[in-house]
């Protein structure tokens, strides 16, 4: 089901409780709502769907990554760069990222995984881990 962005900030800097097996229904939703708005984003953290799980969805070529309780285990190459947010009204801010990551997390069928990613996929992934974790750019 596709749901309203959510755009309260004071919602969206609450930190994220963790995600069960109880919330794969939030992954549909997550989808559906990043699919209905991919001509305006690429990724999307469950809080902006008004869901307080640490559940994100990034687009990736022909579908999804979904990642449930992502944690960032190692980062490598710091940079600057302008972000925005379909969440956040306003111009894009700077912020730090990484041009390398690796990411523990479990998949859609809640199996762990431990993965690599660099450049733009990296920024995604960290802009909607920060969400997960109440932190705004």
């Amino acid at each position: 089901m596709v749901r309203q962005i959510v755009h309260d900030p004071i919602f969206l800097a609450q930190k994220s409780d963790p995600a069960t097996e109880a919330d794969k229904d939030v992954i549909k939703d997550l989808v559906d709502t990043l699919v209905a708005n991919e001509s305006d984003c690429v990724g999307m953290a469950a809080n902006m769907i008004g869901i307080k799980k640490s559940i994100i969805a990034v687009n990736v070529g022909m579908g999804q990554l979904i990642m449930i309780n992502p944690v960032i285990v190692s980062k490598n190459k710091p940079f600057m760069t302008t972000e925005g947010c379909l969440s956040l009204a306003g111009a894009p801010k700077e912020t730090k990222r990484y041009f390398e990551i690796e990411v523990e997390y479990l998949d859609r069928d809640f199996k762990p995984q431990k993965q690599k990613y660099t450049g733009w996929s990296a920024q995604i992934i960290q802009h909607e881990i920060d969400h997960c974790n109440g932190i705004l750019i």
